[in-house]
Parts: C-alpha cells; structure tokens; sequence
C-alpha cells in the first residue's frame, strides 16, 4: 500500500527573529503562541471511556496556560545569565587590565631603582679605586722620603715609619674600643669580674703565667696581638659561650684569628697551668682531706666526691651512634649527643682527678671502669684504706663508697644514704658552679670533637683557680644541673666492700653521726 507524502498546513511561518531590546520578551511569547497552530497534528489518540476522555478534554486550557508560563520563565532565566555573564566579562576585563597598569608600574619603578642602584655602587667603585690609588700614592711618597731620610741620617726612625705605613695594606681596620675599656685601669672591677668570671688579679696571674707560652713576636707585616688580648679572647670565649663572629667583634680581630686563639690558650693552660692546680693530693693533703670530709658527713677516709655529668655537643660525623644521649632525648624530647666529664672533688669544691671525652651513652660505671682512676686504684692501689664516694650510677668497690639503692631500706641503712648525700652534694654543687661560671659548657659548641677534651680541661683548670682564689661567683650565673643516674646491673662487686658499708652504716647510727642516738 502506498502512503502518500504528508502535506504541510497552508500556514506561512513567521518572519525572521526581529533584534530583541532588553528585557522585552513580549516577541517570544507572541512567536511561540503562533507557532503552536501550525505544528503538524498528531495523530487520533486511541478511543477511551467517556468519563476519561471528558476529564481530559476540560483540563486541556490549563495545560496549555502552564506551558505557557514555563516556557517564560525559561527564557527570562536564559536572558538573565546571559546579561550576568556580560557583566561577569566587563567585570573581569576591566580588574586584568588594572592588574596589568599595576604590574606595568611596579617593573618601571624597580627598574628605575635598580639602575639607581647599580649607578650609586659604580660611584662607590670608582671612589674606592681613587682612594685606593691616592693611599699608594701617598704611601709611595711617605716610603722614598723615609728612604732618602734614612739614607741621609743613617737612623732607622725612618724605616719604622715605612713599616708602620705598610701596615695599612695588610691588617684589615677592626674597631677594638670595647676591649681597650676593659684593659684600662680605670675599667671597674665589677664589670671586669661580670665580664671575665674572675678579678683582675686573677686574670693578671693567668697573663703572667702563661705569657711565655702564648706570646708572640712582632713581623714584618703586622704586630702581634699582645698576651693579654690573647688570654682575654679564651676566657670571654669560654665564660659567655658566644659564637666566634660577637668574638671578633667584642675584640677587633678576625673569626678564624679568635678561633686559633681559643684553642692556644687552652693547650697553654693545660700544659702550663694544670700541673700546678689540677692534680692528686699527696700525702698530707690526702690526711687533711679526710678530716675535713669526716668532719662534714661523719665517714671517715673519705678522700674526694665523685661525679659525672655530659657536655652537650653537635652530632659527630663518625660514631654517631656512640655519642647519642638516650635519656637526655627522651626528656628534652629533642635528639641530643653529648661527651661525659667525670671529676673527683674536694671539700673545697676544687677538681682534683678529671676523665673528659668518653661518648655520652655510657653509663657512669663503664665511664669510671675506662678512666685513669680506675687504673692508678685497681692496678697500683693508690687509694688503698680510702674512699671515693660515688653516686647510684657507681658500682661499689673497694675504693668507691656508693648509697645503698634496693628498696625497704633500715633506718641505719637510709640514715647512712643521707650521709653520703651530703658529700656527693659538694660534688653536684661544684659542677653546677663549673658550668654556671663557663657558659660554653651548657650548650652545643662550634669546637670540633677532637679539640673539645683541651676546651673541657682549661675549664676545669680556670674553675680551680677560681674556686682556690675565692672568686665570687654572681647570683644570675646559677646553673641547675641535671644529669640521669642509672643503676649499673653489677652494683655490688666486691663482698669485703659490702661489709664495710654495713660497718660504717651501724657506726654512724650508733655513735650519734646519723641524725639520732640508739639507746
């Protein structure tokens, strides 16, 4: 069967859009009302009920006005984002264009003060070279005139006066007003102590005696730098702590000139000045010892307080792992290396035997097992019949005199920890005056690893001569020491020690020395 071809309505469709003004959307509404007539008819819907196909017939004028009002609203919405996204546009054109007046003016500014710039140091340039070339000059002038004068005279005033204008061209000009005060005689001895950890008689002593030892001659080029400047620089450098760059500017020389210095001098004094007042009582000054420390805490052949305390260091490029401080890290809760420094003390708080430089994570009695002390009174028995009083972190030996550290002490047993708290406190206070007083000790410093045990020394040695010559020590130069003691898992190594612990325990409980009486 052949369909014939549909047959388009005899209706003429509307003229081209027309250009719409804004917001009159009057055009689209009338276009679509009669474009909805000419539309091709659909075919016959299928037959329905009557009820069914009534109550569709009424609601046909409502449908037809709902679409109506949508379609609208479409289109309203549509021109709506259309003139938004205008704006948007104009908008966004105009802040780039701003963006780039502002970028253009800011390269024209910097390139105007840039070449400001570069034309003001070509000016510093040029008048350095003419400075320069007039100082040659000059110097050229001032050389052959103390020739010829030389020549003339046959002095040699002349010749002096040449060196001393040659200087100028080897020895950079460094101010050193600050250091020229503190050498003064007129400078307070109060700001002398506060500045150097000690008066000025001390510090002339420590000139004197170390002047052969540090002093240099005059040259050519330069003059040396005197003993006291030389001195001065090591002991501000150790008793401040500050980094060698303030050094060099405190004293008007250079950073790598303070650095040879510092160590110079500590070789001086440890070379010089420790045998003379670090060093192991002899015989009488072991006796007088013993009293002095029985008459404190009651123990008798008591001969010096020991303890040890750590250095904190930077972390080294080799065995890294053996100067790592656990127990510092864990309580400072940053990651922390450090060298130990065992001292044996007096009751005067003077340093008689130091072991300096033994990595920092090992325990005091590995520390004290490695030390010089150990080796002169386990293998020459020089401390026989006498004591070193030692802490928990301590093994007790024959020679070593350590608190009792198990639990559900005796009355006998804790009054004797008391006792043995008292002398190990003069050994805890002079470490804590020792690093009061040096301040490079209390934070990382710049000396490298293998230098630090001559740092350490001259520090020790510089305490001691303070602490015999009554130095006072300022009030805000208090330092809290803190340092972790660990029991060693051998603590007791020696029976016939015990038992004289016990001994000493029951004597001082029972003759009265324990803080009560037994009746």
């Amino acid at each position: 069967m052949k369909i014939p071809p549909p047959v388009s309505p005899p209706h003429s469709y509307p003229p081209p859009f027309p250009p719409p003004l804004e917001d009159d959307f009057s055009y689209y509404y009338t276009f679509f009302q009669d474009a909805a007539p000419s539309l091709p008819s659909s075919p016959a819907p299928p037959e329905m009920p009557p009820a069914r196909r009534r109550r569709t017939d009424e609601s046909e004028p409502g449908r037809r006005k709902k679409k109506k009002r949508t379609l609208a609203r479409i289109i309203t919405s549509l021109a709506a984002l259309e003139g938004q996204e205008e704006s948007d546009r104009r908008e966004s054109e105009d802040d780039l264009s701003l963006l780039r007046a502002n970028h253009d003016r800011k390269s024209a500014t910097m390139l105007d003060y840039y070449s400001r710039l570069q034309d003001h140091y070509s000016d510093l340039e040029d008048a350095d070279s003419l400075r320069a070339a007039q100082v040659r000059t000059a110097t050229s002038a001032a050389a052959a005139s103390a020739v010829a004068e030389g020549m003339a005279e046959g002095g040699g005033a002349a010749q002096q006066q040449q060196q001393q204008q040659q200087r100028r061209l080897w020895v950079k000009d460094r101010s050193r007003a600050w250091w020229d005060q503190c050498s003064h005689p007129d400078f307070p001895d109060a700001e002398f102590r506060r500045s150097f950890r000690m008066g000025r008689g001390t510090f002339d002593m420590i000139c004197e005696a170390l002047g052969a030892a540090v002093a240099k001659e005059d040259t050519m080029l330069r003059a040396a730098i005197p003993v006291q400047q030389r001195v001065a620089v090591c002991i501000w450098r150790l008793a401040t702590g500050e980094p060698l760059r303030l050094v060099s500017k405190r004293f008007g020389l250079g950073i790598s000139t303070c650095h040879k210095l510092v160590l110079e001098v500590c070789s001086a004094i440890r070379n010089v000045l420790m045998p003379r007042f670090l060093q192991w009582p002899d015989s009488a000054a072991a006796a007088a010892i013993k009293v002095r420390f029985e008459s404190i805490a009651g123990i008798p052949d008591v001969l010096g307080s020991m303890y040890t305390t750590h250095i904190p260091i930077i972390a080294p490029k080799i065995s890294v792992a053996a100067y790592y401080n656990r127990r510092h890290t864990e309580r400072n809760q940053k990651t922390s290396y450090s060298i130990t420094v065992q001292g044996v003390i007096d009751p005067d708080g003077v340093f008689t035997d130091v072991c300096i430089g033994w990595p920092g994570s090992m325990p005091d009695d590995q520390v004290l097992e490695n030390s010089a002390l150990y080796h002169r009174a386990e293998e020459k028995g020089m401390l026989r019949n006498s004591w070193i009083v030692g802490n928990s972190g301590h093994p007790l030996l024959d020679w070593v005199l350590v608190p009792y550290t198990h639990q559900n002490l005796t009355w006998t047993q804790h009054a004797f920890n008391e006792k043995i708290g008292e002398v190990q406190r003069i050994a805890r206070e002079a470490f804590a005056r020792l690093k009061g007083r040096w301040s490079c000790l209390q934070k990382r410093t710049e000396v490298k690893l293998q230098d630090l045990p001559v740092v350490l020394g001259a520090c020790c040695v510089l305490h001691n001569i303070c602490e015999i010559r009554k130095e006072a020590m300022e009030p805000e130069l208090k330092f809290e020491l803190v340092d972790d003691e660990m029991v060693p898992e051998n603590s007791l190594r020696s029976v016939s020690s015990m038992q004289a612990r016990d001994n000493i325990a029951h004597n001082l409980l029972h003759r009265g020395l324990a803080g009560t009486k037994f009746f």
